[in-house]
């Protein structure tokens, strides 16, 4: 194992020990959560230790809570006593490892991950907030607490240790036929129309990875075509808690092609949609993020038929849009100008690692 995580509770009882902070959703089952909690007795007194797993929605700041608010509702959450034990899980190699690392009064847990819970996505803060990111999260908790879930009990801060860990998908292993779109548009004061045909070599592109896209242009009309520009749109639906849909562009390049009446354009031009084009755009959905390491633009979400709504948290879409600008001829010049549009789906994914078999 090439690192192991863990956090102390402030008061030195609780101990979390991690092997991993990412778990892949393989979309038929998700790598299940080993850990290893070591606690100190003489700090726990007449107090249990619990360890926690939950999957919650972030829509809010941390100064909220201070002013009695909740900033954070839970999505799907499960829990295990630890300490005195009452459930001891079958040791995996994981366990192991993290067993030898902690040494004496170190106890295993074991967390299974529903498949149809939404990956961790966070959206982008901007340059003034503060505090940690809006967005779906997963959370192992280790505490102390007299009893389970009793809501007249508070949970003394200093006797809570917490690791964020995410859930990811990978791209699929077969990667599929690109798709394929056309459009045909007549203008006003022309007998005849421009046609416009675009499409991509797949249907999945990694991040960070050029994206060839092949255009046709053919200019049947007395119009002339002056520019086009491709852009990239990603569209966020905030599902959990309200109908909040909304779509911020990612990339944006123009053409200074000229198409000429009766003339043609046939050429593949490549475009790479990444984040550090886009830092400043408050609200952009991104990959889930540990601390303030890099991440990405978010991975599009695969949907599943056993998904409920409820849980869906936050789904991201791409779509790719050409958009030629065409000018008016003749008296009427820039008053009878248009534009002829086409949009094509696009995946954004991260390969699998090799070697991740599991």
């Amino acid at each position: 194992m090439a690192k192991v995580f863990k956090k102390t509770s402030k008061s030195g009882g609780l101990t979390l020990y991690l092997g991993k902070r990412d778990y892949v959703d393989h979309t038929t089952s998700v790598d299940q959560v080993d850990g290893v909690v070591k606690i100190d007795p003489a700090e726990l007194g007449d107090k249990k230790v619990f360890c926690q797993l939950a999957c919650a929605f972030r829509y809010g700041s941390d100064d909220l809570d201070v002013m009695g608010l909740c900033f954070r509702k839970d999505i799907w959450f499960t829990q295990t006593q630890l300490y005195p034990q009452t459930n001891k899980p079958t040791n995996t190699a994981m366990h192991d490892t993290l067993l030898t690392k902690a040494g004496e009064n170190a106890y295993a847990f074991t967390f299974e991950i529903p498949n149809n819970l939404p990956c961790s996505v966070s959206l982008q803060p901007g340059p003034e907030d503060k505090g940690k990111a809006c967005g779906v999260d997963f959370e192992v908790k280790t505490f102390l607490a007299k009893e389970a879930n009793d809501p007249n009990e508070t949970v003394d801060k200093k006797d809570t240790a917490r690791l964020i860990i995410r859930k990811i998908q990978y791209a699929p292993a077969a990667i599929g036929e690109g798709p394929k779109a056309d459009i045909c548009k007549s203008f006003m004061m022309s007998d005849k129309p421009v046609h416009l045909e675009a499409s991509l070599q797949k249907d999945l592109y990694f991040h960070g990875e050029g994206i060839p896209i092949k255009i046709k242009i053919k200019n049947e009309s007395n119009k002339t075509v002056k520019k086009f520009k491709i852009s990239v749109e990603q569209t966020t639906d905030i599902v959990l808690y309200c109908a909040d849909k909304y779509t911020k562009p990612v990339f944006c390049q123009e053409f200074g092609e000229t198409v000429d009446p009766n003339g043609t354009y046939e050429n593949t031009l490549s475009i790479t949609p990444v984040l550090s084009e886009n830092k400043e755009k408050r609200g952009l959905a991104l990959d889930g993020r540990l601390k303030d390491e890099d991440t990405n633009l978010a991975s599009t979400t695969i949907l599943k038929s056993t998904i409920e709504k409820e849980v869906m948290g936050i789904l991201v879409s791409y779509k790719i849009k050409i958009n030629l600008m065409v000018a008016g001829g003749g008296l009427l010049g820039g008053l009878t100008s248009s534009d002829v549009t086409l949009e094509l789906p696009l995946m954004l994914m991260h390969p699998k690692p090799e070697g991740n078999c599991t």
